[in-house]
């Protein structure tokens, strides 16, 4: 089993990669720093895009994590243009068969921005194939939902 963290703090060591390192514990996996790629807006195209190494580092994985802190009430903006950027170039289903864990963390989120947070990605998981595993917001919960790995 091959794990990819898809880390979309711009704070490569801060609390989403703790709340990863809470999930997998000592298990081996690779860790993708969003703030390490260019990734631009859906509809703009520049030969230094990076979009499709990333695509490709989650085809590879069998595990996929993302964790975002909450900004704005929602993921941060490196993660929504990941996300927004399927759209079209990736055929919906293409990571049947894969797993997606998501990390969401913040100093006081409300309710209903989880709850959006989750959404997004249950969403986003079953549009492109993916068994959604569930979110963590703390250790707690991410040290529970590492059963499922």
């Amino acid at each position: 089993m091959s794990i990819l963290f898809i880390n979309g703090s711009p704070n490569k060591n801060g609390n989403t990669k703790s709340l990863a390192k809470a999930l997998l514990g000592n298990k081996e996996y690779i860790q993708l720093d969003l703030v390490d790629y260019k990734i631009y807006s859906y509809g703009q195209n520049f030969a230094d895009d990076q979009f499709d190494d990333i695509v490709n580092a989650m085809k590879k994985a069998s595990t996929i994590v993302i964790g975002s802190p909450v900004y704005w009430h929602s993921v941060t903006g490196a993660l929504r243009n990941l996300l927004d950027r399927f759209y079209g170039p990736v055929p919906m289903g293409s990571f049947k068969g894969h797993k997606l864990f998501f990390l969401f963390q913040g100093a006081g989120p409300e309710p209903w921005m989880l709850e959006k947070g989750d959404y997004t990605m249950s969403r986003f998981a079953s549009l492109y194939g993916l068994d959604y595993m569930g979110m963590a917001t703390t250790a707690k919960e991410a040290k529970q939902l590492a059963s499922k790995l």
